[in-house]
């Protein structure tokens, strides 16, 4: 091997375990943590609005790959963009860490993360394509070995900060979980500085680079792999929701997996454990004997990979079937969805990632590393932009106070957002409809009382709200439901929808300690329960005026199952007529 491969590794190893350290939690953070780190009245976001932010900062760092990879071979030459760009990616760091120490934590948080998209977004094709280019045409045998080791590097890291973090941020807080992260990435750079003199140093392309990209036989390779990555987009699409709807569908079920109780984020480890794992299996077993009975291309290996995508989120379908239900499944069936997605990422993307470098002309290696990982970008983007169409907007608490008529009630006054919810409790008691909630509410505590469990679906009597349409009662899970009524606009999944969410917790439950969640609201007097003191259970009631989502439960893993197996059945077709040409250093 080339004398600068362990110090690419190593570095690659520590910016791996910064980036997912601070992107597995980051969800959890927003819906749990954000709203109270800047003291009392912050507002909570939604899973809905937490999936589209998600997924919208995968779409920048994605994106800046491209941008990188243009600095890299036009100016800077791949070594200086990487150690220049990761100072920046180390600023970004900086900025989540120091959340709620002063100003406001939504700027802190959105000005990280923008950091964090352009460090480490316009790192990435570099990266990768400077590990290509420590291979000439002597020992290009060993290209698929090393890219292998890379992978493996990568998911070293995040395994290790996958199981962390989460830890981290609930027993220390988020200043720890994103602070730790954040003297990794600091640590990555030192790595990366100690191998300058052991790398092979490709220098810039500058004018050459601009003729040959532009040259028929540059603008031919990416037209040909274009199509590609818009198949492979889609992968991404379904892939990076693990981070997000897989970690809030792991909260509604039971997390007891081989005697340990694990935290909602933990479960992604599973992820890059079995990266870890597939990579020799697939290498030394899967691959040769396939091969054997049938000639597997890396197109092919593709669309293989592809197919499992779709079988993957089937399974978590199933799995969301049953939470709606009111059950609660065992996380071996998000696991054995893991275990489809992980097989289906070795062969999409870890195939992908060498064909790109591969079919790459010489000067184009960064820009075509740019556009594949700009794939992963529009993958993300189409996820951000479904979540963002199927939001309904909280109606705002001046619109509350205005009232449905669009008149200023006598006597009502226009309070501060941080007063949302004594506004919609006030809208809550317009023409008799406090009450009407009060005795659905009771009537599901009877039933509580009764059957241990939350009525399911369609089982509560269900009367006429004030404006004539009946009530509407849902079981979102095991121990969440949710009364609504239309509203005056007569309207379903509107702003002016009145929603009760009812969780249901055992008030004898006790905890192994005490979070640093539990100390904050403590501190903020955040928490708001209702009892009775007889009962055994503890009802927490959230009131609020529209919000929600237009595509909840399993409708929402259906549509993206479709959308996976249609894309690999439309693949088929493409793979069997490109043509490959092969393009490597000297």
């Amino acid at each position: 091997m080339p004398g600068g491969v362990p110090y690419i590794i190593s570095n690659e190893a520590a910016e791996r375990f910064s980036f997912y350290g601070m992107r597995t939690i980051l969800v959890v953070f927003m819906t749990q943590y954000l709203w109270l780190m800047d003291g009392p009245g912050g507002q909570q976001m939604s899973q809905t609005e937490a999936t589209a932010v998600y997924h919208d900062f995968v779409f920048w760092v994605y994106l800046t790959p491209l941008f990188g990879a243009l600095l890299s071979d036009i100016f800077l030459g791949k070594y200086r963009t990487i150690i220049t760009l990761s100072l920046v990616y180390c600023a970004g760091h900086a900025a989540l860490a120091f959340m709620g120490s002063f100003g406001d934590s939504r700027f802190w948080l959105f000005g990280g993360l923008a950091l964090i998209a352009i460090g480490a977004g316009g790192i990435k094709p570099c990266v990768s394509a400077h590990v290509g280019d420590q291979f000439g045409k002597n020992n290009s045998h060993l290209l698929t070995k090393i890219f292998n080791w890379f992978y493996f590097s990568i998911n070293l890291g995040s395994f290790v900060s996958t199981l962390m973090t989460p830890w981290l941020l609930k027993w220390y807080g988020p200043h720890w979980a994103f602070g730790i992260p954040g003297a990794l990435m600091a640590l990555a750079t030192l790595f990366f500085w100690m191998g300058r003199h052991k790398f092979i140093h490709v220098p810039a392309g500058g004018k050459k680079f601009v003729e040959e990209t532009f040259s028929r036989e540059g603008l031919v390779a990416l037209g040909k792999l274009a199509p590609l990555y818009l198949f492979i987009a889609i992968f991404w699409a379904l892939f990076d929701q693990t981070g997000s709807s897989w970690v809030f569908q792991a909260q509604d079920m039971d997390r007891n997996f081989l005697g340990i109780e694990w935290l909602e984020s933990q479960i992604q480890a599973i992820n890059p454990l079995l990266i870890l794992t597939f990579i020799p299996i697939f290498t030394m077993f899967v691959y040769p004997n396939l091969n054997k009975v049938w000639k597997l291309t890396p197109l092919r290996k593709i669309g293989i990979g592809l197919f499992l995508a779709a079988a993957s989120f089937a399974v978590v379908t199933l799995a969301q079937v049953w939470i709606d239900a009111g059950e609660r499944p065992s996380v071996a069936w998000q696991i054995l969805a893991y275990a489809l997605l992980t097989a289906a990422e070795v062969m999409v993307s870890i195939v992908a990632l060498e064909f790109s470098y591969t079919q790459a002309p010489k000067k184009m290696k960064s820009v075509v590393m740019g556009v594949f990982l700009v794939s992963v970008g529009v993958g993300n983007f189409f996820t951000a932009g479904v979540n963002k169409a199927i939001i309904i907007p909280k109606a705002t608490p001046e619109e509350i106070a205005v009232g449905f008529d669009g008149k200023k009630e006598t006597g009502d006054e226009i309070l501060p957002p941080e007063k949302e919810k004594e506004h919609a409790l006030h809208t809550f008691k317009t023409e008799g409809l406090d009450q009407q909630f009060k005795d659905l509410l009771t009537q599901i505590s009877a039933e509580v009382e009764k059957n241990k469990i939350l009525p399911p679906s369609d089982s509560i009597d269900l009367p006429d709200d004030p404006w004539g349409n009946p009530f509407r009662y849902r079981q979102l899970n095991s121990v969440t439901a949710r009364l609504s009524s239309d509203g005056p606009d007569k309207k379903a999944a509107s702003k002016w929808d009145l929603h009760m969410t009812i969780t249901l917790k055992q008030a004898e439950k006790k905890e192994e300690g005490e979070s640093w969640l539990d100390r904050r609201k403590k501190e903020l007097q955040a928490t708001e329960k209702k009892n009775t003191e007889t009962s055994p259970y503890v009802f927490e009631v959230e009131s609020s005026v529209g919000g929600g989502s237009t595509l909840e439960g399993a409708a929402y893993f259906r549509l993206f199952t479709l959308l996976m197996l249609a894309t690999a059945i439309l693949y088929v077709p493409f793979a069997y007529f490109y043509k490959e040409r092969t393009y490597l250093q000297s």
